[in-house]
C-alpha cells in the first residue's frame, strides 16, 4: 500500500511538473530561418509578392530540411523591402538582425543592389530571384541567382523584334536612374544595332504617369516597334495610354510585363504585347496544378495575383529558390551562413523552371526565355516560342 502511495505521489508530481517543463525528456524543435526580401508594396509590389506566393507555397509543400542528419523546420522570416533602395537596406538590416542562414530576392535588381553590402558585411549568402542586372553579382562572392540576365533578356527580344517582327527602327523607353530599366535599354540596342537596326532612346522621370508624349513620339518618328523594360505600374500605363491613343505599334517588355495586371489592362484592347520571361504555364503541369489550387484556396492570394490563377513566371521561380536554398543547406551540414555560402557554388536543381547551376559569377547557367503574347480578347497568355539570344 505504502509503494502505491509513493507512486501515486510521483505520478502526480510527474503530472504537474510536466505541465510546466515536460515529464520525462522532450525534444526541442529546431529552426532554420530563411529570410524573404522581396517588395510587397511600391512600384514592383504585385511581382514581388507573386515571387512570395511561390515561396509560400513551396514551404507549405516541403516545411523541414534534413541538416547534418537532423530534421529542422524552416522559417520563413519576411521583410517588406518596399521597392526602394532605401528602404531595402533597412529590410537587409532586419533579415541580419534575425539571424537567418540564406537569404531570398529580390524581385528588383536596384534593390538587391542597395541591400547587397549589408548582407556581404553580415556574412550572409542571398539568392537572388528574378533580379537581372549584372551589377547584381559582378564582384560579389555572397550574391547568387537563378534567372538568367539582362544582357541575355535584352539580346533575346532584340532578335526577336528584328528577325519575326521584321523591325527595322525602335523606341526604347525607361525610368531615369533605373539600373534594371537602363540596362536592358542598353543591351537591347546593342543587339538591335548588330542586327542591323536604328534605335531612339528616351527616359521618364521618377513617378510619371503621362506616357502620351513618349508613345506619340515613337509613331512620329516612324519606329515598328516600342521596347520599355518598366515596372508593372508603369506598364499597365503604357498599355492603356497607347489603346487610348490608337498606337498600335507592338510593344516589347522584359520580364516585368508578365504580370496578371497587364493581361488586365490589354483586355479588350487593340494593342500587341510581348514579353520575355522565365517560365510559361503548361511547362510543368503538376506545378500549375498545385499553385493554382493553392491561389484559390487563399483570397488574399487570388487577389494579389491579379484576381486570378493565372501562373506567373516568378511565382515558379520564388517556388524554385525555395528548394535550391534547401539543397545548399544540405550540402553545407550546417545552418551556419558561413558554410551555406561556401556550399552555394556547387549546388545544382531541376526546379519547374529549368535545369539550375550557377557558373564562376554566381550567376544561372540559363540560355532560353519563353516569349509570350497577350491575347486581348480573352485577357490571357499565349506562349509564342522558346528564344535563345542567337
Amino acid at each position: 500500500m505504502r509503494i502505491r502511495k509513493i507512486m501515486a505521489v510521483t505520478m502526480a508530481a510527474c503530472l504537474v511538473a510536466g505541465s510546466l517543463a515536460g515529464c520525462g525528456k522532450k525534444t526541442e524543435e529546431k529552426v532554420i530561418k530563411i529570410g524573404v526580401f522581396e517588395p510587397t508594396t511600391g512600384e514592383n509590389g504585385g511581382g514581388g509578392y507573386q515571387e512570395v506566393l511561390g515561396i509560400r507555397y513551396a514551404n507549405e509543400m516541403h516545411p523541414t530540411v534534413n541538416i547534418g542528419g537532423e530534421e529542422y523546420a524552416v522559417r520563413l522570416v519576411e521583410v517588406d523591402n518596399k521597392s526602394d533602395k532605401t528602404e531595402a537596406v533597412n529590410a537587409a538590416q532586419k533579415l541580419v538582425s534575425e539571424k537567418v542562414s540564406v537569404v531570398l530576392g529580390s524581385y528588383g535588381s536596384g534593390v538587391s543592389i542597395a541591400a547587397s553590402d549589408t548582407f556581404k558585411q553580415a556574412g550572409i549568402p542571398a539568392i537572388g530571384v528574378t533580379c537581372t542586372n549584372p551589377n547584381v553579382t559582378a564582384g560579389n562572392s555572397h550574391y547568387f541567382r537563378i534567372c538568367f540576365l539582362d544582357p541575355f533578356q535584352g539580346t533575346v527580344l532584340a532578335n526577336y523584334a528584328a528577325k519575326e517582327l521584321k523591325a527595322v527602327k525602335a523606341y526604347c523607353l525607361g525610368e531615369n536612374g533605373n539600373e534594371y530599366d537602363q540596362g536592358l535599354v542598353t543591351f537591347f540596342k546593342q543587339a538591335f544595332e548588330k542586327a542591323g537596326g536604328t534605335v531612339v532612346t528616351d527616359s521618364f522621370p521618377k513617378d510619371n504617369s503621362d506616357f502620351s508624349s513618349y508613345l506619340n513620339k515613337a509613331k512620329d518618328q516612324g519606329c515598328d516597334v516600342i521596347f520599355a523594360p518598366v515596372s508593372i505600374a508603369y506598364s499597365t500605363q503604357i498599355v492603356n495610354q497607347a489603346a487610348s491613343l490608337n498606337i498600335s505599334l507592338p510593344m516589347l517588355g522584359s520580364d516585368t510585363w508578365d504580370d496578371n495586371m497587364v493581361l488586365q489592362a490589354a483586355k479588350g484592347k487593340d494593342v500587341k504585347v510581348f514579353v520575355s520571361t522565365f517560365y510559361a504555364e503548361g511547362g510543368n503541369q503538376k506545378f500549375d496544378d498545385g499553385i493554382k489550387a493553392y491561389i484559390n484556396g487563399n483570397a488574399d492570394a487570388k487577389t494579389t495575383n491579379g484576381g486570378d490563377d493565372t501562373v506567373s513566371a516568378v511565382t515558379a521561380m520564388g517556388y524554385d529558390v525555395y528548394y535550391v536554398a534547401l539543397e545548399a543547406l544540405k550540402a553545407a551540414g550546417s545552418t551556419d551562413p558561413a558554410k551555406v555560402m561556401e556550399a552555394l557554388p556547387g549546388v545544382t536543381y531541376d526546379g519547374v523552371s529549368g535545369h539550375i547551376a550557377f557558373d564562376d559569377t554566381g550567376d544561372a547557367i540559363r540560355d532560353t526565355a519563353y516569349i509570350k503574347t497577350i491575347d486581348a480578347a480573352a485577357g490571357a497568355w499565349t506562349f509564342v516560342t522558346q528564344q535563345k539570344a542567337s
